[in-house]
C-alpha cells in the first residue's frame, strides 16, 4: 500500500523511462515530479521538498552519485539509485555518498514500488503524543529512540532513512552483537553478499556521524566473528 501523501521526484535522462515511471507511480498513488538531468533536479529541489528521490546514476553532465553527495550536504530525503547491474563500483559509491538503496537495471516496476514503500516505512514517524524521551548517550551524541532523532550538543545530526533504521535496530538491542545477515533481514533487504557489503558501507557512514575516531570506534563496535554492536554510555 503506497502513501497517498508521498511526493516523489524521478531523475532520469531517458525520456521514455522517465515517463513510464512517472505514470506507473502516479497510478500507484504517489504524487510524482520528474527531472531530465541533475541540473533540472537542482532547480526543482530549490523550491520543493520531496519524500523520496529515484535517481539514475548514469546521466550526461553531473551523474547521480555527485547529485546524491550534494543532496546529503543539506537534506536527509531518502534516495534510491537506479544502476546498471554491472556497475558495482557505482552502487558502492552511491551508498557511500548517502543513498539509501539501489536497484539494478533492467528492473520490474513492481520491485521499484516495493523498494520505495519499504524505504518510506523506515522513515521515523513523529510520536502520537507527548512522551518522556528515551535517550541513548554516545559520548557527546544523544539519540532519541522514540523520535529517531540524533543530536550532538544542541546541533541536530542528519540521518538518512537507512541510517535511522539501523539506529533503531541497534537501540532495541544495545550491547548485543548483531550479524550482518540479521541486519540485512531487519532492513528488509534480500539476502546476499552484496547486501551485506552495503550494510558495511552504511555502518561506516554512521560511524562518521557518531564516533570521534571512526577508524577506532568506541560506540558502534565490530565484534569479531559476530557482527556489529552498539555500546552506549
Amino acid at each position: 500500500m503506497s502513501d497517498p501523501d508521498a511526493h516523489l521526484l524521478i531523475v532520469d535522462d531517458d525520456e521514455r523511462i522517465r515517463g513510464l515511471l512517472q505514470k506507473f507511480l502516479m497510478r500507484s498513488g504517489f504524487m510524482v515530479s520528474a527531472a531530465r538531468d541533475a541540473a533540472h533536479a537542482r532547480r526543482i529541489l530549490s523550491g520543493l521538498d520531496f519524500d523520496l528521490i529515484v535517481l539514475d546514476v548514469m546521466m550526461p553532465g553531473e551523474d547521480g552519485v555527485s547529485l546524491t553527495r550534494w543532496l546529503r550536504e543539506t537534506r536527509t530525503t531518502p534516495i534510491l539509485l537506479l544502476t546498471a547491474k554491472s556497475e558495482t563500483d557505482d552502487r558502492i559509491a552511491g551508498l557511500e555518498a548517502g543513498a539509501d538503496d539501489y536497484l539494478g537495471k533492467p528492473f520490474e516496476p513492481k520491485e521499484l514500488l516495493l523498494r520505495i514503500n519499504a524505504i518510506l516505512r523506515r522513515m521515523p514517524e513523529p510520536p502520537a503524543g507527548e512522551t518522556s524521551p528515551k535517550l541513548l548517550t554516545l559520548g557527546p551524541i544523544r539519540y532519541d529512540i522514540e523520535r529517531g532523532e540524533m543530536w550532538r550538543g544542541e546541533d541536530p545530526v542528519r540521518l538518512t532513512a537507512t541510517e535511522s533504521h539501523l539506529m533503531r535496530i541497534f537501540a532495541a538491542q544495545p550491547g548485543e552483537a548483531l550479524s550482518r545477515t540479521k541486519l540485512v533481514e531487519d532492513l528488509g533487504r534480500d539476502r546476499g553478499q552484496s547486501q551485506e557489503r552495503a550494510v558495511d558501507v552504511q555502518i561506516t557512514r554512521l560511524r562518521r556521524k557518531i564516533e570521534d575516531d571512526p577508524k577506532q570506534p568506541r560506540y558502534l563496535q565490530t565484534v569479531r566473528g559476530a557482527g556489529y554492536m552498539l555500546s552506549p554510555d
